[in-house]
């Protein structure tokens, strides 16, 4: 028997915990001194995550993932500056329509949606074209789900003498992410992800001098990071109205984070739990988009199978039925599905949801669980 709440098997919003939940049964004022506590202990916790040293600082921001994205870009990419985007997803090339919208130059590495970019390529274009001044790039890129090689694109950059800027929105908390080691002007976080809050909040680790050198360059009023770094450092407010019940919730979701063991522990039970799906789809009959070698432990993308009795729409409905909620693919290239290995869940729920699918393929009638041919 399945709690009233299915699983959310997706990269965020995800399944949070009961002690997260009940954090946002409090109303809190904004302009409150214990409330200014949460936000700073928040950002405290999110900087020591990330290793930064005093040299960074962590603002907030209301609003999705996206928006601290383009609160990044629009904040600390020069006016004159151009952005060079390695491009194997949905998620790297919002960053360049991003960068279009505000009227900034970018410049995009098209890459396959089931490759990973070549560091070497990006080396190559940083060397041919002296006007880049930036790069930016998906550690995790949940269209399909890939690891990207951050490390060793962050290392070509830096030799290019570039500044790199780091959409860590699916990654942050559970996979390595050490600014010790990476050097990079910014950061940009999710509430929402591997932290296992809920959504409604973002936030920026930004390199203090180039966070200092953005005064005026942003587009926005409200997406601008240097005016909501410099209100919240004389106040120890957010410039406008905070999402007070998701910081408070972040606030909880962060101590468990702790209390698991960090970000190590929390990434092994995620590996944990996309080893028991992967194999368990895989003695189903399914396969999965991405090689093992290239696959992060956030969302797995699998291809649809050729028998005509199978229908997404009919498997997810199947699956909501049994507690379960998975989510639908997002390349171009071929017929797939998505599901996610992240959220308050363990390895003994992935074991469920594969009896699930086994379970709702033979009410559908699926017989052959083999990807369609490519065309």
């Amino acid at each position: 028997m399945f709690a009233a709440d299915p699983i959310l098997l997706t990269p965020g919003p995800l399944t949070t915990s009961l002690r997260t939940k009940q954090a946002m049964l409090r109303d809190w004022g904004s302009w409150d001194g214990d409330f200014k506590q949460i936000t700073r202990r928040v950002l405290d916790r999110l900087l020591g995550l990330a290793h930064a040293g005093e040299d960074f600082v962590c603002v907030p921001m209301q609003g999705s993932g996206t928006f601290a994205v383009e609160a990044m870009i629009g904040s600390l990419l020069p006016r004159g500056g151009k952005l060079l985007v390695p491009v194997n997803g949905a998620y790297c090339q919002r960053i360049a329509d991003i960068c279009r919208y505000m009227g900034r130059q970018v410049v995009t590495m098209d890459v396959a949606e089931d490759g990973q970019p070549d560091p070497a390529k990006v080396a190559a274009i940083l060397a041919a074209d002296p006007a880049i001044t930036h790069v930016a790039v998906v550690q995790c890129e949940t269209t399909s789900g890939i690891l990207n090689p951050l490390p060793e694109i962050a290392a070509v950059t830096r030799a290019a003498g570039r500044r790199l800027l780091i959409d860590a929105i699916s990654a942050f908390g559970a996979l390595p992410l050490d600014l010790r080691e990476i050097e990079a002007d910014a950061v940009a976080i999710s509430a929402n992800k591997c932290i296992e809050g809920v959504p409604g909040a973002g936030f920026v680790i930004c390199r203090r001098e180039k966070l200092e050198q953005a005064a005026g360059n942003a587009h926005s009023l409200s997406l601008d990071l240097h005016a909501q770094w410099v209100y919240y450092a004389r106040t120890g407010q957010w410039r406008y109205t905070p999402p007070t019940h998701v910081v408070a919730a972040f606030d909880q979701a962060l101590m468990q984070h702790e209390e698991e063991g960090g970000t190590a522990a929390r990434g092994a039970r995620y590996a944990a739990n996309c080893k028991v799906l992967v194999e368990g789809m895989r003695e189903l009959g399914f396969r999965t988009l991405l090689a093992d070698r290239i696959q992060a432990p956030i969302i797995v993308t699998f291809l649809c199978p050729r028998d005509p009795a199978f229908a997404f729409q009919r498997l997810y409905d199947l699956l909501k039925a049994k507690g379960f909620i998975i989510y639908p693919g997002k390349i171009t290239v071929a017929d797939t599905f998505r599901i996610g290995c992240i959220g308050q869940v363990g390895p003994e729920d992935m074991t469920r949801l594969v009896e699930a699918v086994k379970a709702a393929l033979a009410e559908m009638g699926v017989r052959d669980c083999a990807p369609k041919l490519a065309a």
